[in-house]
């Protein structure tokens, strides 16, 4: 207590040199690449006061040490090391809560971000008065290097639908060009003001900022050229495309429902064409009675639905080894339970309106709601 007085009027920096601009860096098996950018930024950056603040997602390769090991002898280095959590778009968030810069940036540590951009990105914000400032490979300048015809398409479809999201009234100015792009900055009071809405689902933290946004944003873009990736692999995989739908899926209908119970719902579906098809099958081969085909039929749709939330509804808290067994065994029964309250409220209705699809469907919501629910805090529970 005696010295926390003095530690907090000292300072770091001249009093004419404060920190202006945090590069927040997220990372995952980027040890190969986190010294060449820390030297390319710090050409880049010339006599900017910054920071880099790299976020970690516990990289097996051990990035997270590679960079303490840096920070030992460079004060602007810290690295946060988070255990038990994983995505860009929440690793960008922690990354700029923990800073005080006025200017919070964002680059890949791959190099595939042109990194002598960065002060323009920076001075727009800074001094131009933009909320954001984008590097932008969709207009004019700017373009996305060797990428291969499939993944150029890709990508330009999904930016196709993340302008239909934001459409004008997000912005304030013309239609964003590259919402979809990583690489970006922004002040940090247009950060607070977005931040209460923040999905922080996937690798779109851009897109998913512009859209939280209360008020039309003042962005500008800068165009900059998307190279190749030299050290380490790439992080595009089928569950990048699967997150960037479900931030949409928030965006647009998250207000109304809960993002976790809609992909429930949706797996729900999924496995109501299982039970149908594995019932038809059974049924089909005439040596099944109806009984037994259709308890065929529940224990598949049960284990499909479990293993589809496992990966993908929870998969923050996705089961793995013996609690993967334990949970598959909690969650048919509490899917069980549901099935007798389906049927239990379904016959209340039906005895009270005599109108059988309202009574199915009353069943067939309170059994959706009880699964999700039930198995949100017996069979996933944190």
């Amino acid at each position: 207590m005696l010295h926390a007085p003095i530690l907090a009027h000292r300072r770091l920096v001249p009093d004419d040199a404060p920190l202006e601009l945090a590069v927040v860096i997220p990372t995952r098996n980027e040890a190969g690449n986190v010294a060449a950018l820390l030297t390319a930024l710090e050409a880049a950056l010339g006599d900017i006061v910054w920071e880099a603040i790299f976020v970690d997602d516990d990289s097996p390769d051990g990035t997270a040490d590679v960079i303490r090991e840096i920070g030992r002898t460079n004060i602007r280095v810290r690295v946060l090391q988070r255990i038990g959590r994983k995505g860009l778009a929440s690793a960008v968030v922690e990354g700029m809560l923990a800073t005080a810069a006025p200017v919070l940036a964002v680059i890949d540590a791959d190099h595939q971000h042109d990194e002598t951009l960065l002060p323009r990105l920076y001075a727009a914000v800074r001094m131009g008065g933009h909320d954001v400032a984008v590097g932008s490979r969709y207009i004019e300048g700017g373009g996305v290097g060797q990428w291969e015809a499939r993944r150029h398409a890709g990508s330009r479809w999904a930016t196709a639908l993340a302008q239909r999201l934001l459409g004008r009234s997000k912005m304030d100015g013309p239609m964003i060009g590259d919402p979809m792009s990583g690489y970006f900055a922004i002040s940090r009071d247009a950060f607070r003001e977005v931040l209460p809405n923040l999905s922080s689902v996937g690798f779109k933290i851009l897109l998913d900022i512009l859209a939280s946004a209360p008020r039309p944003l003042n962005v500008v873009e800068l165009p900059y050229v998307f190279r190749n990736r030299t050290v380490g692999e790439s992080k595009l995989d089928l569950m990048v495309a699967f997150e960037y739908l479900e931030l949409l899926l928030d965006k647009t209908l998250g207000r109304l429902l809960p993002l976790r119970l809609m992909l429930f719902a949706v797996v729900g579906g999924l496995g109501l064409a299982v039970h149908l098809a594995v019932l038809g099958i059974a049924l089909g081969t005439g040596l099944t009675a109806f009984a037994t085909a259709q308890a065929l039929a529940v224990g598949a749709a049960m284990t499909f639905n479990f293993t589809l939330n496992n990966v993908f509804t929870y998969r923050d808290r996705r089961l793995r080894g013996l609690r993967l067994v334990t949970g598959l065994l909690s969650f048919y029964g509490v899917c069980l339970v549901g099935a007798a309250a389906n049927v239990g409220v379904g016959a209340l209705v039906y005895d009270a309106q005599h109108v059988w699809w309202l009574a199915g469907v009353a069943g067939a919501v309170i059994g959706a709601v009880w699964n999700f629910a039930a198995s949100s805090v017996v069979t996933w529970r944190r």
